[in-house]
């Protein structure tokens, strides 16, 4: 696990690098400055939530990488209605947040970046989670000790590339 984590951590610096390239527009709009942490935990936390699922699934033995497989077709379901509600909510508040702190984002556009941005990442979520339960399960590891630190570090770098394409498109 050490040769993992050195990685994961090299990874999680690059994440830090791409959000200083954006310090200027963060702190000129701060509901976008509060979407970030926001985004890249529930990102992460919905990971951890596929990624324990999938894994009591191959202990189970009910774990097929299949999209006819129904246990895997609800999970999936499940992160995307998850990620469709948090993401709204978020986004409400992100918005209401950043006018308290003098932002002028309007409440379409923070709402637009919240759920485009968010729902990007439920589909990061669940191709990084399956293929990391899988490719664990196939070299020998237990899913439940490599899958979680994994699928969170690469939804934490992928979240603020993904947030910040969403701003450059959306706004």
């Amino acid at each position: 696990m050490v040769p993992l984590l050195a990685a994961l951590s090299v990874l999680q610096m690059v994440s830090g690098t791409v959000l200083e390239t954006y310090e200027e527009a963060l702190l000129e709009n701060p509901a976008l400055l509060i979407l970030v942490p926001v985004q890249i935990g529930t990102a992460g936390n919905l990971a951890s939530i596929m990624c324990s699922r999938l894994s009591t699934g191959i202990h189970l033995g009910t774990f097929e990488l299949s999209p006819s497989n129904p246990a895997v077709r609800a999970n999936v379901g499940a992160v995307f209605a998850l990620a469709a509600t948090v993401f709204s909510a978020v986004g409400v508040a992100a918005w209401g947040l950043g006018r308290l702190l003098g932002g002028s984002l309007g409440l379409a556009d923070v709402l637009t970046v919240s759920l485009l941005s968010g729902m990007a990442l439920a589909v990061l979520v669940v191709v990084m989670s399956l293929l990391a339960v899988q490719a664990s399960y196939r070299i020998g590891l237990n899913p439940d000790d490599t899958t979680i630190p994994i699928v969170t570090n690469l939804c934490d770098v992928g979240g603020v590339l993904i947030l910040f394409a969403v701003v450059a498109v959306v706004l």
